[in-house]
């Protein structure tokens, strides 16, 4: 994997947070009709690409900040063949990788600390992809979350084998979020624009 280049360790986490704050404002600020829009139009894309890559288990996010809401469209995509796994992520503890776990439509959960519900218990799946929110993100598949780093862990442990699909709106496209070695990049970037093949930086 080429290694990053990014600024001073300060400089890069300043503008990391500007990203990523400027970012969650924009997408906030989005009125109800004009995001329900967009998360439309990336659905497209995503089963465009979903149809390409043709998981058995599949892993999402549920919204959180306005990020792109897919419970629907994941209902859509289980109702798509009796064999289809959805899955939610959740953390056991702080600063270790996330489990995935079952998820059905209208099953009961409980909610972490930050609010976002999730299965209260079961195996853990294995997915065969992951729908990452993106908060900012850029052409070479590297995002920026909320700076737990929950997902780069996870994505360590997974390896190559889980395909890692970042979700965003284009308004969080950025020429470089300037990203640390420890950054895991996504090896596709969707939006309402597209399906984006990640493109490693040149050397």
């Amino acid at each position: 994997m080429t290694t990053p280049v990014s600024p001073a360790d300060d400089d890069a986490g300043r503008i990391r947070r500007v990203l990523r704050e400027r970012a969650c404002a924009e997408r906030l600020a989005l009125p109800d009709e004009r995001r329900a829009t967009l998360t439309e139009q990336l659905e497209a894309h995503l089963d465009s690409l979903l149809a390409r890559l043709a998981p058995h288990a599949l892993a999402f996010c549920w919204p959180y900040r306005a990020e792109p809401d897919l419970r629907a469209w994941m209902c859509r995509w289980l109702a798509g063949g009796p064999s289809r796994v959805a899955a939610l992520p959740v953390v056991l503890a702080k600063a270790t990788p996330m489990v995935f776990r079952r998820w059905t439509p209208g099953m009961e959960m409980v909610f972490d600390r930050h609010g976002i519900p999730h299965p209260p218990d079961g195996e853990a799946i294995v997915p065969d992809a992951v729908l990452v929110p993106c908060n900012a993100f850029d052409a070479a598949g590297y995002r920026l979350g909320y700076g737990g780093g929950y997902f780069d862990r996870t994505l360590a442990l997974l390896g190559p084998v889980v395909v890692a699909v970042g979700v965003g709106f284009e308004l969080g496209r950025a020429q470089t979020v300037y990203p640390q070695r420890h950054d895991r990049p996504m090896q596709w970037i969707v939006t309402e624009a597209g399906a984006f093949p990640a493109r490693p930086p040149a050397a």
